[in-house]
């Protein structure tokens, strides 16, 4: 259970720093190849470019884990707590039937994926599968988000 917890806890950050660092490095080598070797890396571009549409799209996930995308609160100020806690399920229902579409496109789209990168050779459904993965996070997310709001207005804390 401790494995659990901690991929619970720390599993889109890790992922965030592990991309973050390759595309860095990627593009680090990349500019050293061409401007000091004279010779540049066929692969570096596409790597960097995959590493970072994985990026976003975990980093959606991981905006949702934080609740720290952009919203708008005006409605917020108006209501009280019950009407603070209906309103915040209701956007969370409505993020969620959105991410669950997405999903189910998303795997579509994987699914009919059979090319392979140019540069580097791997199948393409690698990449279209990030917005599967990230998207299927953020819909864990939202319902971890939901059961914590749910619970923490019962307790009324």
């Amino acid at each position: 259970m401790k494995i659990l917890t901690w991929l619970d806890e720390n599993i889109e950050s890790f992922v965030l720093i592990i991309l973050s660092i390759l595309t860095v490095v990627v593009i680090f080598v990349q500019v050293i190849m061409r401007y000091v070797m004279g010779s540049s890396l066929v692969w570096s571009e596409e790597l960097a470019r995959y590493a970072f549409i994985w990026l976003v799209y975990i980093g959606v996930s991981y905006g949702v884990k934080r609740q720290a995308h952009i919203s708008v609160d005006a409605l917020n100020l108006v209501f009280k707590k019950k009407g603070k806690f209906v309103l915040a399920m209701c956007a969370n229902i409505a993020v969620l039937v959105f991410v669950v579409l997405l999903t189910y496109f998303s795997f579509e789209v994987v699914t009919q994926i059979n090319r392979m990168s140019p540069a580097m050779g791997i199948p393409l459904k690698y990449v279209y599968a990030a917005p599967l993965a990230g998207f299927l996070l953020t819909a864990i997310r939202v319902i971890q988000n939901m059961r914590i709001q749910t619970s923490t207005f019962r307790t009324g804390e």
